[in-house]
């Protein structure tokens, strides 16, 4: 028992750290996205978008009925492309809940819909075709039905040939308590921005909902963050936090 509460520990400092280093003292990770559940054990998802140009910082969250996160133009004079930065970034099914950095939400929600899986819904979609960065398209899901899943997927250019897609997806057990598993689009800052690389990472999502919040939203670069959101989920309902600028 003294071992397990060890490795447990362990766990927490080492999503800690990660939280540290690929997000707090990271001046741009990008959108980022992370699936898990709160101290009081409810599931949350937590999504934030960032930007560099004009066009991206043109944006802010609106929560909608149905459990649906969108970003929408604060300025619509000011739109240059809207393709890459409306969209739903979070829907919801009956014990399903998807989240993700683009219009993939509305994707694989159709799929699943339809009783399709994600996998079916991204074999569709490539990454983002706003070269030379090419932007990942990461998203996660929640499945609830009998049982508790995690998913984590992200489609990326190859970096050998941007023009094709590298597709992965993590099937996930549950988390423990006040952790989560983590994705963002981007490693660093760059030009062209560097892609994100290897396995989701293990997050922290201590606290309440509104005290994950805040510790997110402190921790991304105070002159490219742009909005956050954190889901809570429980008992067949949820409710979303925002902060944003």
């Amino acid at each position: 028992m003294t071992g397990h509460t060890s490795r447990l520990d362990e766990l927490r400092v080492f999503a800690e750290q990660n939280f540290g280093r690929h997000i707090a003292a990271n001046r741009y990770p990008g959108r980022g996205l992370a699936v898990g559940r709160l101290s009081d054990g409810e599931w949350a998802q937590v999504y934030w978008i960032m930007g560099r140009s004009a066009n991206s910082r043109n944006r802010r969250f609106v929560v909608d009925d149905g459990g649906t996160l969108r970003t929408e133009a604060r300025d619509l004079s000011l739109v240059e492309d809207p393709s890459l930065i409306i969209y739903e970034a979070m829907l919801e099914l009956p014990d399903r809940y998807i989240v993700s950095n683009g219009d993939q939400t509305r994707t694989i929600w159709d799929a699943i819909l339809a009783g399709g899986s994600m996998e079916d819904a991204l074999s569709t979609r490539e990454r983002e075709p706003d070269a030379p960065n090419y932007t990942p398209r990461i998203a996660g899901l929640l499945d609830l039905r009998d049982g508790e899943r995690v998913a984590v997927s992200i489609l990326r250019a190859n970096a050998s040939d941007p023009d094709q897609t590298d597709r992965a997806t993590w099937r996930l057990p549950r988390p423990p308590d006040g952790l989560g598993y983590g994705i963002t689009t981007y490693r660093s800052d760059g030009d062209p921005l560097p892609s994100y690389a290897g396995d989701p990472l293990w997050l922290p999502l201590a606290g309440s909902a509104e005290e994950v919040a805040e510790l997110y939203w402190a921790g991304l670069d105070e002159e490219n963050r742009i909005a956050l959101a954190v889901k809570v989920i429980a008992d067949g309902s949820s409710r979303i936090v925002l902060r944003q600028g």
